[in-house]
């Protein structure tokens, strides 16, 4: 199944994309401002967009020098 880059994943979705980073490292990274943007729905629960944790996550690629 082709995944949509507008796509709103849950914070679990989340932390197994990210190879099992910790909730409470998430939440952390959100106080510290360096998580990817979230999106509060009104009933309180967070979603991220697929691509701006696309977009997070290539901001974050090392390349080689």
């Amino acid at each position: 199944m082709a995944r949509s880059r507008s796509e709103l994943l849950t914070v679990p979705e989340v932390l197994n994309e990210l190879g099992g980073v910790s909730r409470r490292t998430f939440y952390r990274w959100r106080e510290l401002r360096i998580a990817p943007r979230c999106i509060r729905l009104p009933n309180g629960e967070l979603r991220v967009r697929r691509d701006a944790l696309d977009d997070w996550l290539q901001d974050r690629a090392e390349g080689a020098v």
